[in-house]
């Protein structure tokens, strides 16, 4: 068995939810934030069977793709002076990180 936790912008989420439960994945759903951007996030965890693994990656894969977005960014860092004007820039947001760890003992009481 393996402990998967996967960290997904929250626009793909619910999507994300609704097709890991078709195809009878049980996920715990928390909310978190970004350190970069500050952003909402969704973290999942899950406990998968090792034969299923790749099945659940390939969901994610699938439902959380990678785009560009116009943010501001403060400046603040990169200056020495007191007033900080944040500018736009692109980057790229959505997609998934994935974390797949081994469980030593599963129980569900």
């Amino acid at each position: 068995m393996k402990f998967i936790m996967a960290i997904v912008q929250d626009e793909d989420a619910i999507k994300l939810i609704d097709k890991l439960s078709e195809h009878r994945f049980m996920v715990t759903k928390m909310a978190s934030t970004g350190g970069f951007l500050r952003t909402g996030n969704t973290t999942l965890i899950c406990g998968v069977d090792d034969e299923r693994v790749e099945e659940f990656i390939s969901l994610v894969e699938s439902n959380c793709k990678s785009r560009k977005q116009i943010t501001s960014v403060n400046a603040s860092h990169l200056s020495t002076a007191d007033n900080y004007v944040p500018y736009p820039v692109e980057v790229a947001v959505g997609g998934a990180t994935i974390f797949v760890l081994d469980v030593a003992e599963f129980r569900r009481v």
